[in-house]
């Protein structure tokens, strides 16, 4: 009946409005405005990386306001809609309202969960870091299909994928780093830094034993030139060595590799994807460049207590995240109590649940006395 869409309807309008409010859409326009002069003026394209700089900060601005103004018109559409159908009683067009109500309702939750990336760096690709806990084989076992399973969440997501270092094993992968480049890439996965933990009968234990393993992501943030991070070059050692591979003509025959050590920190970075350890080069400067700015910057936040609180959460030794393979099959998120009970799909790639449910508690704040127990596993 159409009376049943009047409260979904005006609780849709309630939650835009509630959102477009602590929007601060003045200040977004008023910064377009200003972006849009600078690039109406002659002479703009002369410096092709500056203005292509511009225009992204441009199409970022757009992207932050344009989508929910587009939503709040469709929105008003529908209620004129409902509204006409109402007064003639045409319950003909409710099949249409309800599958546009649908739409909007998806809509909004797609650009809330946009609306939280509003960090100085969300907007950024990132470098995904996985090393594989104590256990042997077991654990780097663990540490690939975690590195499978990032890599099919970009490839579903469309974004560029780039293995930047990678130490096997005979059983997996000791550790990698992987290069995600993509809009808010950083955003999206900045939750999923901490220890993960597996639950499975192994396939390595000739008794079938049940076997806890466990993995630790690090996610940093691809840094653009708008954020500077100085390093002296009397900080840095840098060594070069032959990168592995597989024999036959993927040998390397030159130190084209290369490991970066930041001595004050003793962050060490190392790269080998590329020929040519120039190319190495720029990509662990890279690397290393991303590191420090998110120490710098979780130094500077640990002053506040509560970002100390909920960092906690994703320490070394305090998993974020179980997944049970046996006896029963599930994955649950300790801090946000998020489950998914198809294990599958989860190591195929579809962890957007788990990105959303971790922003939006983000945004509401964890409470302290959420934090589950090993007996609940």
């Amino acid at each position: 009946m159409l009376e049943e869409l009047k409260e979904p309807l005006q609780n849709l309008k309630n939650d835009i409005n509630s959102v477009w409010g602590r929007l601060d859409h003045d200040s977004i326009d008023k910064k377009i405005k200003e972006k849009e002069e600078i690039s109406a003026l002659p002479g703009f394209w002369d410096d092709t990386e500056n203005a292509q700089k511009v225009m992204n900060e441009l199409k970022y601005l757009k992207g932050r306001v344009e989508p929910w103004r587009e939503l709040i018109a469709e929105t008003k559409d529908l209620q004129t809609l409902y509204e006409l159908a109402m007064e003639e009683n045409d319950q003909k067009i409710e099949d249409e309202i309800r599958s546009q109500l649908e739409k909007s309702e998806k809509k909004f939750e797609e650009l809330s969960i946009l609306n939280l990336l509003s960090g100085e760096v969300d907007k950024n690709g990132c470098f995904l870091t996985i090393h594989s806990g104590a256990g042997g084989t077991e654990a780097c076992d663990w540490a690939y299909m975690l590195s499978r399973m990032y890599l099919r969440w970009a490839e579903r997501n469309g974004f560029k994928m780039e293995t930047v270092d990678l130490q096997e094993d005979e059983g997996g992968i000791k550790s990698t780093t992987i290069q995600i480049t993509g809009d808010y890439v950083y955003g999206k996965l900045k939750g999923e830094a901490g220890v993960h933990r597996l639950i499975r009968i192994s396939p390595f234990d000739s008794n079938a034993r049940r076997h806890t393993s466990f993995s630790s992501v690090f996610i940093f943030p691809i840094l653009d030139d708008t954020i500077k991070v100085d390093i002296r070059p009397e900080d840095l050692r840098v060594d070069t060595y032959r990168s592995g591979g597989k024999g036959g003509q993927h040998v390397n025959k030159t130190d084209s590799a290369v490991r970066f050590t930041h001595i004050p920190t003793g962050i060490v970075v190392t790269c080998d994807s590329e020929r040519s350890q120039l190319m190495n080069r720029a990509t662990a400067m890279s690397i290393l460049k991303a590191k420090l700015y998110q120490l710098y910057k979780e130094q500077k936040e640990k002053e506040n207590a509560k970002f100390g609180a909920e960092k906690k959460e994703i320490s070394w030794g305090n998993q974020i995240r179980t997944y049970v393979f046996q006896p029963y099959t599930m994955v649950k998120d300790h801090r946000t109590k998020h489950e998914e009970g198809n294990i599958q799909a989860v190591m195929d790639g579809d962890i957007d649940s788990f990105i959303d449910s971790f922003l939006q508690a983000q945004w509401k704040g964890f409470s302290s006395d959420e934090k589950d127990s090993d007996e609940e596993m």
